[in-house]
């Protein structure tokens, strides 16, 4: 019987564990101690990592006539962080426990108490001072040594400053970008030019951003390096709500259809009127983790805000002209940005199993959807003597095609184990009737049924399987 586990600490924790002990995510600099919030990927963690970015790209780059890629700088000019708006207004609701000098997200501290969990405090909603008051009617307490005493919030830029060039002075000044989203933006002539794109069109990118922020932990949920994907929607503001709608549909799309997570687990959280400074609606689509609903990406619906501004701070005619009817305007952008290494930590919420087999042996098996899978089929011979060679020239015939991993230790009942714990579809046993009729035996790891396969026709028997 398949059982999907509760959400609940527990699951978090297996997962966490699983992730270590499989090689998925490691925690970051962990001979030194570590450093909060920084996490490795492993073997597995990448490839898994690398599958949701491929998906990604073919659905929303790819697979679109009218679509383009980029890859922008970590480093731009400051003066883009000044337009974009984040040097002046880009920060955390932070306040300090005088007690045991900790601190804390203002936000975090509401929602995460009893009172605020049982109000279900839209903090979004609330000011700096309502949330003060807040903090101090409910006399909240600190997480960390359980006393009330705090400072008043303060505003903290969330980021990361750096020094470019041999001096350390203020001109020299550089930031690590926020978002990715800037590069699509200063870049749009360039790449409206160069590809002789007519409106609407988008302009896909994916690549490591940086934020400073004060953060819960949940494993790798809020990070202070991570990678966004995103795709800027460069459209004009007669259709542009339509197109909102659109893309909000594009994002469940890719999540259910793409990536194989659940549906019921999914929901949108409309920000209704606490926007950020850009934004003229937009919607947060969640997953529903072991620790509760939480953002996996967004639609928003940026207006002309980023195009405007970079054409007011630089100088530069950010506008279009149609080539039909020669009006000129700065075109409207609707964004859908997706957290990768969040969607890492969805997938692999939605795929870990454990299932009561006979005699109430429990098997944990990650049913990812096959083309996500780190590896799409194990290679592994009965006996590693006698059957060494042809299993060394079957790997070699799959790997040309598929991420294939081999294993000859351990029982083959174990051996399929460890392949159902880290999501491996397709096992591949090499027996010693393989000597004799050039067959081998395919165990499939949901159903854990078996079939027998020509060698010759292997490569095309896992295409299609790996193509529904």
């Amino acid at each position: 019987m398949s059982e999907k586990i509760k959400n609940d600490q527990s699951k978090l924790d297996k997962i966490v564990a699983l992730s270590k002990n499989r090689g998925f995510i490691f925690p970051g600099s962990e001979i030194y101690g570590g450093l909060a919030n920084t996490w490795d990927y492993g073997p597995l963690g990448v490839e898994l990592k690398n599958s949701i970015k491929r998906e990604w790209w073919k659905f929303f780059v790819q697979e679109d006539k009218n679509a383009v890629g980029i890859d922008g700088g970590i480093l731009m000019n400051p003066n883009v962080w000044v337009a974009s708006g984040h040097v002046g207004g880009f920060s955390d609701p932070l306040k300090d426990c005088k007690s045991c000098k900790t601190r804390h997200r203002a936000d975090n501290l509401i929602a995460n108490s009893p009172i605020g969990k049982k109000q279900s405090i839209d903090t979004d909603a609330m000011s700096t001072t309502q949330m003060d008051e807040y903090v101090e009617a409910n006399k909240i307490n600190c997480p960390h040594c359980g006393k009330s005493d705090w400072t008043q919030i303060r505003q903290f830029n969330l980021m990361f400053k750096t020094n470019r060039g041999v001096t350390d002075d203020s001109s020299s000044v550089v930031y690590l970008r926020p978002e990715t989203a800037q590069a699509q933006f200063v870049n749009f002539q360039n790449l409206q030019r160069v590809s002789r794109l007519k409106l609407p069109f988008g302009v896909g990118q994916i690549g490591k951003a940086f934020r400073n922020e004060i953060t819960p932990g949940n494993f790798t949920f809020r990070t202070v390096e991570f990678e966004q994907m995103e795709y800027q929607y460069f459209t004009h503001a007669s259709t542009s709500m339509d197109d909102y709608e659109m893309f909000k549909s594009r994002a469940m799309e890719f999540y259910i259809k793409r990536l194989g997570i659940e549906k019921k687990q999914l929901k949108f959280k409309d920000h209704g009127t606490a926007l950020s400074h850009y934004a003229k609606a937009a919607v947060d689509a969640q997953y529903n983790f072991p620790f509760g609903f939480g953002e996996i990406g967004g639609t928003h619906h940026r207006g002309t805000f980023d195009l405007g501004n970079h054409q007011t701070h630089s100088g530069k005619n950010m506008e279009y002209v149609d080539p039909v009817t020669n009006e000129k305007y700065i075109p409207t952008v609707i964004e859908s940005s997706h957290g990768c290494d969040r969607l890492v930590l969805a997938v692999l919420c939605n795929a870990y199993h454990e299932e009561t087999l006979e005699g109430d042996d429990v098997r944990v098996v990650l049913k990812l959807k096959p083309c996500l899978a780190p590896y799409k089929v194990a290679v592994l011979p009965l006996q590693k003597k006698d059957l060494g060679e042809k299993s060394d020239e079957i790997f070699a015939l799959l790997a040309k095609n598929f991420m294939t991993t081999y294993d000859e230790t351990a029982s083959i009942g174990k051996r399929y184990r460890r392949q159902d714990e880290i999501g491996t579809p397709f096992c591949v046993t090499v027996d010693f009737e393989t000597l004799e009729d050039d067959c081998v035996t395919i165990r499939y790891r949901d159903t854990m049924k078996q079939e027998r396969v020509p060698i010759k026709k292997l490569v095309n028997h896992i295409t299609k399987k790996l193509s529904k």
